[in-house]
This record gives structure tokens, C-alpha cells and sequence, in this order.
């Protein structure tokens, strides 16, 4: 370095440092209540930090090691505070800001160093904050930075402390964090806090769940001998952690107070990480919390809002989310009447009546898979409930690019991604389908009125390629009309399925039939021309599948006539004999045509008193090392995707996210969740991780000297190595991933 450029270095530091401030202090003026939520998570997790390394520093200075350094966070230096003769002595930015020494060159001291006056013993450790909020270490003597062990002649060495000794120093670390998360929780639940029972919302088709017997509305009371202060993450635990062919146990109590023992064993679903039992979380039937935006626009759909309770499905009272949805499946009807205690005080009406349009579903799950719904083997046609452009740039494929490639990408989008790490939109507008919710499919191809099953086989078939839909959709004014609009059917990266990027349902709101089909031994499948309409029932007259329904449902047990037609030549009609039992025949159930978001069922838990709360807060630590330690064993064996990790940007903006969102004691909840993975994570067997330490240190006991420090220090930047590609790869993840 030239001595231009010697004596222009502090000041282009100074300059840089002074940008940084004021872009500092801009954000936090401009989004104040943002940067108080910051604020609160980057406390959080200091804390978090502070308890690992403060496990490390008292155990290492009861046996006597000389500590040189605490730091919360990574360098460079914010500052650092040390206790000498003279005072206490301060360093700022000592990195940024050197000074120069006799010789000319920098001193470690900092130009912004200076001496708080005060009598005081002198002390060998400096406490330090970083400028970097991530980690943090404790360093001691004989020990390295990247983690190996160098000797040395003084006593209180770390590398000439017994190895029983060195052990406990490493371990201690992972041994607070873990005590802190009991403690943690403990305080959770003396306050008390609001989880998810451990009730069944659903449960997935020919799970286990399902084979088995148990139904929406069961509540699960005891779990393998279990039953105190269960929730549901409990039920996902028990099968996470069984063993292959293993029979858990499940007492479940019936909305009826019946009780029923089942035996499940849990299994790997296609698309699902860990076993599972297949029973899902349940609803509350209260409306969840929504942006101003996102509860206008709910409002204006259904009159509802935030925080409104449904009480009553058509005038008949529910007493969960499960039976709402249960009504409403049979229902089979265009629309449904909910009634609703308002949650605004300002509201005159406490209680208002809305009617809210359903719609008819596709497919029905049976034994042998997905079967397409239909009425008597009468199939509609298909209406589109919603559509999306199927991603086809860098994001939606960037696991099947290489890793120069990722990192290219995470470059270019990383100012787009950054900008809209706390913000709950998205930035850039997609573009419009050319499939409009609403539009009824005609023909798909060469395909008339195809069913879903040939909508999906044509999508195979034109990958990648230009694909004519014909559809019938209203005009500003209500009025039909036909189109052809062209889509390309694309499959995302990590999918097996080609998609055109629609929800399709039913079109129940007109008698044409798509296809007839094959229904099993109850019924021959009706010999009704694709693309009929059904033009009487018995004699009456029909307009929608909503009154072919309605008129089969009044013969049970009686054989009655459904005329048909094409056109004005081609006509006919077809006998059906009408089961008392119209389960397996009438296939097709409602759903709410509208999205309204339902926030998560929750139930209080609360210990009742300091001894519980402590049992408690055991078993919610146990519960979370546990399913740690599960998540990384089949990441190892490549039985969960490295793309599910979440590194620190994913986890801070969780963290932001139940900062601003939620209650405090639920971002409490999650430090304690966050110790229990620290405290896993960080006892993996691989240097310099803590656990990686331990096993060199069982090594050397065995081996019966320590491991030489050249090789300590090649497994050291080795193992830093692949940490720091990791750290990229779920940054990477944490940038592109959709939250």
C-alpha cells in the first residue's frame, strides 16, 4: 500500500462507518415500530447466545482456565469492556477504527479507545459485543479460533487441563442451553399460553388415522400411556419417533364422550419428511387475523372479519370447525347461510347472517386412489375455482441448478428478497392466467368437455408446449359467452405432476354431463352422450346438478326416469334405480367457494403451579430435542430434503413475524424452542462444532495424547468449511422461500 493510500484509509473507514449510521438511523425513523420488533428478536437471541457462552466462560473459570475474551456476536468489534488498574478500558470499533502504534503500525487498542476511572481489580477477560448479530465465543488459552488446541506452558491453559476437564468446559454450552429451555418454558407455562389441542381437524384420506376409524371432531387423551398436558404437536411426535412397523397407542375420546383404543402405525407419504399418523391440526371458527387489505376484500366477499365466530350452519349450531365442515360437505346446495357473533364492538348488530357460495369437488379418495366425483356416474363439468401462473424462472427450478449458478441468483435477487424480508407482500405483480376463476372448460385440446382425470393426461402430454382451452365465461354484464384462450402446461422443479395452474371444481351449476362412468357393482354407468344436459327428473324440470340431486334424493327405494338432450334431433332418457343409501352413488361434497381463513384452533395450558410448570417444561424440552435430532437423522439419510433446513434469515424473520403478529409470550415460547435446537445442533459429532470437540477429546483419551494440531487444524477449516456452505445453501433457501 502506497502512503497516499495509508493516510487515506482511516478516513475513507470514517466515511463508510458514517453511512452506515445514517442509513442506520434512516431505516429506524422511518419504520420505527419495525425497528422496536428488531429490536426485540435481536435481544432474543443475544440471550439465546449469551446463555450458550456463558455455559462455556463460568464452568471454564471455576476450573481455572484463563479466559481472554466474551463476545456476544462475531467481529469486527462494537465494542469491548476489560477491567484494569487504571479503570475500566473501552474499545470502539478498534478494527474499524485503529490506532497506530510506535512503529507505524496498527495497534489492537482502537483510535476510539479510552479509560473509565475507577479502583478495581485488574481482569484477563475482555467482554465484547460484535458487529455482526450472529453466534458469539468464548475465548480461552490454548485454544484457537478455528477450534484446534495449541499448547502451551501455562497451568491455566486450556490445552493442559485434564480431559474430564476440557469436556465439561466444551459440554457446559449445550448443557445451559438446554436448562434454559426448561426454564423457558416453565415461565411459559406459569404464564400460560395458547396451543393447539391435541384434537383432529381432518384427517387425511387412507391414512392411518383414517383406516383406522378416527374422525374429524375426536380429541386423542392418551398417547402411549401418556395423557397429562398433551397438545397436538405431541400427536406428531409420538409418530415421528416410533419405529418402523411400530404400534402406538391412541386413546380418543368421541364428540359423543365415548372412548376407543386404536393401535396406528405410522407411515412415509409421498411428499411428506416424517412418518405420520395422518391426522391433521384442527380449526377454530373464528375468522384469523388479516392484513387491512386482506380484510377488506374478505369483508366485501362475505361480510365477514377478523376475529368474527361462526355459531350456526343454516339455523343449526355447531360446536367446532370439523361439524361446520361436515354440515356443509352434505350439503351439496349452491350456497349456505352462516350465522355470526361479530367480533367489532363497533358493529350495531352483534350477530349478522351471511350467505357464503359453495362449490362441488372433483375427485373423491378410494382404495384404489383418486376417483373422479360423480352423481349416478353422471360426471360434470369442470369450473375453475382459481388460477396462478405455473413459476417457470430461476426460483421455481433453482434446485436443479449448480451451486455457481445459486449463488448468481441470490446476488441478483438478493436486493428484491432483502427489501421484503418483513414484508408480508410480494413485491412484484404476477401475471394474469388466462384461465379466469369462474370459466367453465369446454374442450382442452381436442378433448369435449373433459373430465379431470383427461384434463391432467393432456397436461402430461403438452409439457412445455402451447395448449387450447376453450371456455364459457362472463362479460362485465353477466352474459356467457365462448373463448379460446391458449396455456402451457409446465412441471415445476421437485414435482412429478404437470400442472396448467388451476384449481378446478365442479360446474354443478348446469345439468351438462361431461361423461359418464364406471361406479362398481351398485349401478351400470348411464348411457348419456358426453356433453348432455339433463333436462327433467321424473317429469320435472332441471337447470342445475343442485336440482338432480334434489329430485333423485325425493324416490328412494324407487326407479324413475332422467331425460337427457344434445340437441334439438338428439335426445333420450335412462332409468336409475334410487338407493335409500346414496353415499357411494352421489360421490361429490361442498366446499366454500370463497377462501375464508379460519384461525387455528387454541386452548389454554397453564401449569398450576412452579412443580408442574417445571414437569411441563421438561417434557416440551425432551419433545423438541427429539424431533431435532429425528429432522437432521433423515436429512442425513437423504429421507428429508436439505431445502427444508432454515438457516438464520429464515429463522429471524420467523421471529420477526411472532414479534409483530403475536402476543410476547409466544416469541418466549420460541426462544425456548430455538435453545433446544442450539443445543442439538451444537452437540453434533463434527468439529469445531461443541459435540465435534467432545469426540476429539474422547479420542485423545483413548489414543492416550491429543490428536496433533495440524490435524486438529485441517478437520477445523475442513469442518468450517462445509458449515459456511451450508450457511450459504439455507440462506440461499431462506431468500427464495415463500413465507
Amino acid at each position: 500500500m502506497s502512503k497516499a493510500e495509508k493516510k487515506n484509509s482511516p478516513y475513507i473507514r470514517i466515511a463508510i462507518f458514517i453511512l452506515c449510521i445514517v442509513a442506520i438511523v434512516f431505516f429506524v425513523f422511518k419504520n420505527i415500530s419495525a425497528f422496536v420488533n428488531v429490536l426485540f428478536v435481536m435481544l432474543g437471541f443475544g440471550a439465546v447466545i449469551l446463555v450458550h457462552e456463558f455455559g462455556h466462560f463460568i464452568i471454564a473459570k471455576i476450573s481455572n482456565i484463563k479466559v481472554e475474551a466474551f463476545s456476544i456476536f462475531m467481529p469486527p468489534i462494537l465494542f469491548g469492556v476489560q477491567r484494569t488498574e487504571k479503570g475500566f478500558k473501552v474499545r470502539i470499533l478498534p478494527e474499524i477504527f485503529p490506532k497506530k502504534g510506535e512503529k507505524g503500525d496498527e495497534s489492537s487498542e482502537g483510535a476510539l479507545s479510552f479509560i473509565i476511572p475507577k479502583k478495581c481489580n485488574p481482569g484477563e477477560t475482555e467482554y465484547r459485543v460484535g458487529l455482526i448479530p450472529f453466534g458469539g465465543f468464548v475465548k480461552m488459552l490454548g485454544q484457537e479460533d478455528a477450534g484446534s488446541v495449541k499448547t502451551s506452558d501455562d497451568p491455566r491453559s486450556f490445552a493442559n487441563k485434564p480431559v474430564f476437564t476440557r469436556a465439561a468446559v466444551i459440554a457446559a454450552g449445550v448443557c445451559f442451553n438446554v436448562v434454559s429451555a426448561v426454564i423457558i418454558f416453565m415461565i411459559a407455562f406459569l404464564v400460560g399460553i395458547n396451543l393447539a389441542p391435541a384434537k383432529v381437524g381432518s384427517v387425511i384420506p387412507d391414512s392411518p388415522a383414517a383406516v383406522a376409524g378416527i374422525r374429524a371432531g375426536d380429541e386423542i387423551v392418551e398417547i402411549n400411556g401418556k395423557s397429562k398436558d398433551l397438545d397436538f404437536s405431541d400427536i406428531g411426535v409420538a409418530a415421528a419417533l416410533s419405529g418402523k412397523n411400530e404400534e402406538i397407542s391412541l386413546t380418543v375420546k368421541h364428540p359423543d364422550s365415548s372412548e376407543e383404543v386404536y393401535k396406528l402405525i405410522a407411515e412415509l407419504r409421498e411428499g411428506e419428511q416424517m412418518r405420520l399418523f395422518g391426522i391433521l391440526q384442527p380449526n377454530s371458527l373464528n375468522i384469523a387475523k388479516l392484513s387491512k387489505d386482506d380484510a377488506n376484500d374478505l369483508y366485501a366477499k362475505t361480510r365477514l372479519r377478523p376475529g368474527d365466530k361462526v355459531v350456526s350452519v343454516n339455523g343449526r349450531g355447531i360446536r367446532g370447525h370439523w361439524e361446520m365442515e361436515e354440515i356443509i360437505s352434505n350439503l351439496l346446495e349452491p350456497e349456505v347461510n352462516l350465522s355470526v357473533e361479530c367480533a367489532d364492538e363497533i358493529v350495531s348488530d352483534q350477530s349478522i347472517n351471511t350467505k357464503i357460495p359453495l362449490n362441488m369437488n372433483v375427485v373423491q379418495s378410494s382404495d384404489s386412489g383418486l376417483m373422479l366425483c360423480n352423481i349416478y356416474s353422471m360426471v360434470p363439468r369442470l369450473k375453475i375455482a382459481s388460477s396462478e401462473i405455473v413459476p417457470d424462472s430461476m426460483e421455481s427450478d433453482a434446485e436443479n441448478r449448480g451451486f455457481l449458478k445459486k449463488i448468481l441468483y441470490l446476488f441478483v435477487s438478493a436486493k428484491d428478497k432483502i427489501s421484503s424480508l418483513f414484508s408480508k407482500k410480494e413485491l412484484i405483480e404476477k401475471p394474469e392466467h388466462p384461465l379466469h376463476p369462474g370459466d367453465i372448460i369446454l374442450a382442452i385440446g381436442d378433448i369435449e368437455n373433459p373430465t379431470y382425470e383427461e384434463l391432467t393426461d393432456i397436461a402430461a402430454e403438452y409439457k412445455d408446449k402451447e395448449l387450447p382451452v376453450k371456455v364459457l365465461r362472463k362479460d362485465a354484464d353477466g352474459n356467457e359467452q365462448e373463448l379460446t384462450v391458449t396455456v402451457t402446461p409446465k412441471q415445476p422443479a421437485g414435482s412429478k405432476k404437470v400442472l396448467i395452474g388451476i384449481v378446478p371444481v365442479l360446474d354443478a351449476a348446469h345439468p351438462v354431463v361431461a361423461q359418464t362412468i364406471d361406479v362398481g357393482d351398485d349401478l351400470q354407468k348411464l348411457e348419456i352422450p358426453r356433453g348432455a344436459v339433463i333436462t327433467a327428473v321424473d317429469g320435472v324440470q332441471v337447470n342445475s346438478f343442485y336440482d338432480i340431486i334434489r329430485e333423485i334424493r325425493k324416490y328412494p327405494g324407487e326407479r324413475i326416469t332422467l331425460n337427457w338432450r344434445i340437441d334439438k334431433e338428439i335426445a333420450g332418457n335412462v332409468a336409475i334405480n334410487v338407493q335409500a343409501e346414496d353415499q357411494k352413488l352421489i360421490t361429490p361434497r361442498s366446499s366454500f367457494a370463497v377462501n375464508i381463513p379460519f384461525g387455528m384452533l387454541k386452548e389454554s395450558y397453564k401449569a398450576s403451579g412452579p412443580f408442574h410448570a417445571v414437569v411441563m417444561g421438561y417434557r416440551k424440552t425432551v419433545n423438541f430435542i427429539a424431533q431435532t435430532y429425528v429432522t437432521l437423522r433423515r436429512l442425513v439419510t437423504g429421507m428429508v430434503s436439505p431445502q427444508n433446513l432454515m438457516g438464520p434469515v429464515g429463522i429471524m424473520r420467523i421471529s420477526y413475524r411472532i414479534v409483530a403478529d403475536q402476543p410476547p409470550i409466544y416469541y418466549v415460547y420460541f426462544l425456548g424452542l430455538i435453545n433446544a435446537v442450539i443445543a442439538v445442533f451444537n452437540f453434533l459429532p463434527v468439529p469445531p462444532l461443541d459435540g465435534g470437540l467432545v469426540l476429539l477429546l474422547i479420542i485423545e483419551k483413548i489414543k492416550g495424547s491429543p490428536i496433533s494440531e495440524k490435524t486438529q487444524t485441517i478437520i477445523a477449516y475442513t469442518t468450517w468449511t462445509l458449515i459456511l456452505t451450508l450457511v450459504i445453501y439455507v440462506t440461499f433457501n431462506d431468500l427464495t422461500r415463500r413465507m
